[in-house]
């Protein structure tokens, strides 16, 4: 289900999307992206996605209770945080370059950057969460979008 319009995706009007392969330099697009979220490839199945998480800045404790998710840090320094309910936290993990995160369905967690640059990171859902094209240009419209909807936990 799609957190932004609480329907299904559906990328078949999309003619750069869905059946369409998408290539790329991953190591470079990663690196030059300064959105804190903007999705690069939606279809129905699976989304990748581009973070930059700024300094001293986290992504939000929240769970997908409907995708398994895979980050992977390509620049700098983080503590992700998980567990299985908001209030049992009860894992933490020192990442940076070249770490892999897949968090399953179902567990709550939280990414917040401890270095002194912008954390890069790539993101794909399965199934996919977001419409095609979703971009949220800092943290604060994350969040103030999240907050606002009320879809800051979406289930």
């Amino acid at each position: 289900m799609d957190i932004n319009t609480s329907r299904s995706p559906n990328n078949q009007n999309e003619s750069s999307q869905g059946s369409v392969a998408y290539i790329t330099d991953l190591r470079q697009e990663t690196i030059d992206n300064t959105l804190f979220y903007t999705t690069r490839w939606t279809s129905k199945n699976m989304q990748f996605a581009l973070m930059s998480v700024p300094v001293n800045t986290e992504t939000g404790l929240d769970v997908h209770y409907n995708s398994d998710q895979f980050f992977y840090i390509e620049q700098g320094e983080a503590f992700i945080f998980m567990g299985s309910c908001y209030d049992c936290i009860n894992i933490q993990h020192h990442v940076f370059e070249g770490y892999s995160i897949i968090i399953p369905a179902g567990v709550w967690h939280n990414v917040v950057n401890i270095g002194g640059i912008d954390l890069k990171m790539f993101s794909i859902f399965t199934p996919a969460m977001h419409t095609y094209n979703t971009v949220f240009r800092t943290s604060q419209e994350w969040f103030e979008y999240y907050e606002g909807h009320n879809a800051r936990f979406p289930e």
